[in-house]
């Protein structure tokens, strides 16, 4: 995992056969998993989330934000018999990894496993997680009012223009959209600026877990278990990495470019929601009024 390097060439380091490599990287990752994923990543509480909120407001000022939704495609090698299933728009084979992340950079929850031909927004919304968002399953905190406001909203998840607008899932505006009217260039300002987490997550993961920036030579299900031990993983460093004030076990590579390692999901976000609508509006309200910070003008002036 934090090499990349092939059964092969491992072979040569451990003197151990290539195919007893695979048996325990195999029963590694299984244990992991089982171990660590009820520990780093478990299902989250009410409590936890209105907490989680509370930290996306202080260090991303966007209020009532449990998360940010985001999907990667982790190249792989095409698996046997698989046909198509796993060959994505980008013209590679690929398993898509669905994540929601907080405004800490740790993950909160997974999806992984569907075939890279799938977009974002279909994902979610067939996944656990996904029909717990969307068919409002006791999953949110009580609405809350917002800062400095007495309007009161529900909490959200923020996404991008893959997923669908809801009453739980913010989307930005258009660029037309947004374009004609500052409110919304605002609204989109302040969104893509808490989204970024999502993406720092993922850069993060890839800089300590070398093995994301080559195709993975395993079968799909002991490919999910990787992905999702390199997750617990990550949580564990970036809790370390918050105990000790900021302070890395691990030095990152801050030149280097990670853009290539992660692509993007396709998706036009499906058929959108009323409440959905009426939520982002009062959002786009709020950040141009009482939850104004003194330098957004600025930064949208400049798009």
């Amino acid at each position: 995992m934090a090499t990349g390097e092939s059964f092969r060439s491992l072979r040569f380091a451990f003197r151990i056969s290539h195919s007893y490599i695979s048996v325990i990287i195999r029963e590694t990752l299984s244990a992991i998993c089982k171990q660590l994923v009820p520990i780093f990543i478990p299902t989250p509480t009410k409590e936890a989330l209105t907490k989680k909120a509370e930290e996306f407001w202080e260090r991303w000022d966007f209020p009532n934000c449990i998360g940010a939704l985001d999907g990667k495609h982790v190249r792989i090698f095409a698996p046997a018999k698989s046909g198509s299933l796993y060959f994505n728009y980008k013209e590679y084979f690929s398993i898509i990894m669905l994540a929601l992340v907080d405004a800490n950079c740790k993950f909160i929850a997974l999806d992984v496993g569907s075939y890279g031909k799938e977009g974002d927004s279909s994902i979610f919304n067939k996944s656990a997680f996904g029909k717990k968002v969307m068919h409002f399953q006791n999953f949110f905190p009580a609405d809350q009012k917002l800062p400095k406001s007495n309007k009161v909203l529900p909490h959200v998840i923020i996404g991008d223009e893959a997923f669908r607008l809801d009453k739980h899932l913010m989307k930005p505006f258009t660029k037309l959209a947004a374009t004609a009217d500052k409110s919304k260039a605002i609204f989109n300002y302040r969104l893509s600026r808490a989204r970024r987490v999502s993406e720092n997550a993922f850069g993060l993961l890839s800089q300590v877990f070398r093995v994301f920036y080559t195709p993975i030579a395993v079968k799909p299900e002991v490919c999910d278990d990787l992905i999702l031990a390199a997750c617990c993983l990550h949580n564990l460093l970036r809790e370390a990495y918050l105990e000790r004030k900021g302070v890395p076990y691990y030095e990152y590579d801050s030149k280097e470019e990670n853009s290539n390692v992660f692509r993007n999901l396709t998706g036009a976000g499906g058929y959108q929601n009323v409440e959905g609508f009426h939520v982002r509006d009062e959002f786009m309200r709020f950040f141009s009024q009482e939850g104004i910070v003194e330098w957004q003008n600025q930064q949208v002036s400049k798009v």
